[in-house]
């Protein structure tokens, strides 16, 4: 039986690489998170900052402006689990009042040093990311000696900071981080080997959704496909983890991800 929760990715900024400006006032974006809902959507991970390749850094208050009250509105209008995609312990605190149980943090505690007790004091669930570098220069020519081991290793000792303040292993989640400070080689070889990152008592997310590796594996590294026209390579690469019983996947579109899933739980019969 395949157990693999869907993530609903619910950006509410101007300039997200996929779905900048669609969801940035409150109505829109309660109206994306109530279509997620009716799409069988596990968990909404809301975001303020754009963290795409180049993207510059927001203020603290333009952050909280952005996240807060669409975390409020949807803990109260749905029954959902909503995540805050953030590495600003302020924020993380503040979404996880405002009803988030859980923090997506891109950095893996490694941008805020007050994130690991935000985490401590809030009780929340932590997605650890690995990323080489910062959005800003993460893509300028990231180099691994062995890109599996290199993230393991982070993952395994941030995983630590967290285990050694008291908190539960079955709270944290890891996810290594395709597309941050990574080449399109690096990413598939990370997915081709993704049990590689599997490790017991930890949750394992992975977000492929509409990126650009998919893009240059259709057309190429000069002129990859845009964003709109990766469907169906998001598809084909939520089969494998699918397959691979990745227990979180992160997604753009969930309607399309549930019914993949139910359709390889339909053939798994």
């Amino acid at each position: 039986m395949i157990n693999t929760k869907i993530m609903g990715v619910l950006n509410v900024t101007p300039d997200s690489f996929y779905d900048g400006g669609k969801y940035s006032s409150l109505d829109t974006a309660l109206a994306r998170a109530e279509q997620m809902v009716n799409d069988g959507v596990d968990i909404i991970d809301v975001g303020g900052e754009s963290t795409r390749p180049g993207a510059e850094q927001v203020s603290l208050d333009e952050e909280l402006k952005r996240t807060i009250p669409v975390v409020r509105q949807i803990t109260r209008k749905f029954n959902v689990r909503v995540s805050i995609d953030t590495y600003k312990s302020e924020v993380a605190g503040q979404a996880a009042d405002a009803g988030a149980s859980m923090i997506n943090d891109i950095s893996g505690l490694t941008f805020d040093s007050k994130m690991a007790d935000v985490v401590v004091s809030t009780g929340a669930e932590i997605v650890i990311m690995h990323i080489k570098g910062a959005p800003k220069n993460m893509q300028v020519n990231p180099e691994y000696v062995s890109v599996t081991d290199e993230i393991n290793g982070f993952l395994d000792k941030q995983a630590k900071v967290l285990l050694d303040k008291g908190v539960n292993k079955g709270k944290i989640i890891v996810d290594p981080g395709i597309g941050f400070g990574k080449t399109t080689q690096n990413n598939l070889e990370i997915l081709s080997g993704i049990k590689k990152f599997k490790q017991p008592g930890y949750r394992l997310l992975v977000g492929v959704s509409m990126k650009s590796f998919i893009g240059k594996c259709l057309g190429s590294e000069q002129s990859p496909l845009p964003a709109v026209d990766r469907g169906t390579g998001t598809t084909v690469a939520h089969v494998w983890l699918m397959q691979n019983n990745i227990d979180i996947i992160r997604v753009h579109d969930v309607k399309a991800a549930k019914q993949t899933l139910k359709m390889l739980s339909c053939l798994n019969s």
